[in-house]
């Protein structure tokens, strides 16, 4: 079966950047979208970001649209997001999901695989 292995997390300071990676343990044939979710204290977990695999297209969560990017490199089945000018409410857990159902979806039933997850802290 497919495994998913984020990394990257960290603390960061207010205005700061991260970039996190998803590394799948096989190749990702069969799998049309990876995505990342969030888990902030308090809420339940939340799409982020989404992208179709072997593609450009994405879609993002409108609390990280024009800070959050997310990319691929497909050869490497391996999915990225960089977060530039994190702040506080961005602290969280984050994991990475990859499914074939949904059209660039934020449904968790959307996506059959997901990671461990690694951890964001944004201080002020």
């Amino acid at each position: 079966q497919v495994q998913l292995l984020e990394s990257g997390g960290g603390s960061v300071q207010a205005g700061g950047s991260l970039r996190l990676s998803c590394a799948a343990s096989r190749s990702t044939t069969g799998i049309a979208w990876m995505g990342w979710f969030r888990q902030v204290a308090g809420k339940e977990r939340e799409g982020v970001a989404v992208i179709r695999v072997g593609d450009v297209l994405s879609r993002y969560a409108d609390s990280v649209k024009d800070r959050f990017t997310i990319s691929q490199e497909y050869a490497k089945n391996t999915v990225y997001l960089q977060m530039d000018s994190l702040k506080p409410e961005d602290t969280g857990l984050y994991y990475c999901a990859a499914g074939a159902a949904g059209w660039l979806s934020f449904r968790e039933d959307a996506y059959r695989y997901w990671g461990q997850g690694t951890q964001v802290t944004v201080s002020s």
